[in-house]
């Protein structure tokens, strides 16, 4: 789909739990794409457990390793690489601010990029690179069919919020397009969310 709007796209597959492998993932990226003025980290790990008796370690571990250490190692190798203007777009979730409680390890790792995001906002804003976080409620993506959502939830998945309804990707898209673009260029250290309604505090 990139490529047929004349864009290039490079895929680099690996493992997001590896230090190396991010930094690695940076540098190909700024070399093969002839340099790097924005990071959008999106990757996430989410499995719903019932009971915190039956939350692993490993689990625990495993999260907290794709969803925060990843974010905080590609967000170290890339911001030496970024011109000024560049902008870097952290996701977190409605549940970094109204968690569930199958969530018990997804949930903080959300309110730990938020608070990540916002400090470094202050950090590189003298280096003219803007942080910025889009926070979504329920939206379909195979996070939720793949264990993310346990099957009662899934049945009724989204009708909580205002809308009745859970988003679609294409409904969270543009937030990413704007805070990427010079048109959002006052903004930075803020979180935006895309809930169906539900605001955030």
């Amino acid at each position: 789909m990139i490529e047929a709007e004349g864009r290039r796209a490079i895929g680099m597959p690996g493992d997001l739990k590896s230090e190396a492998f991010c930094q690695e993932l940076v540098r190909q990226a700024s070399t093969e794409l002839a340099g790097l003025d924005l990071l959008a980290n999106v990757a996430g790990r989410q499995k719903a457990i019932a009971d915190i008796s039956e939350l692993t370690t490993e689990q625990f571990d495993e999260t907290f390793k794709t969803n925060v250490y990843a974010l905080f190692w590609l967000c170290k190798a890339a911001i030496p690489l970024m011109p000024e203007g560049s902008s870097i777009i952290n996701t977190a979730s409605i549940q970094a601010y109204q968690p569930s409680p199958t969530l018990l390890d997804y949930a903080p790792t959300k309110s730990a990029i938020v608070a990540f995001s916002k400090a470094l906002s202050k950090q590189v804003l003298p280096k003219g690179i803007r942080v910025n976080i889009v926070a979504p409620g329920p939206f379909w993506t195979p996070l939720q069919a793949s264990g993310g959502q346990t099957q009662d939830v899934i049945e009724d998945f989204g009708s909580e919020v205002p809308m009745k309804r859970p988003g679609q990707p294409a409904e969270c898209a543009p937030i990413y397009v704007f805070l990427a673009s010079q048109e959002s260029s006052y903004i930075t250290g803020e979180s935006f969310g895309v809930t169906g309604g539900n605001t955030l505090p």
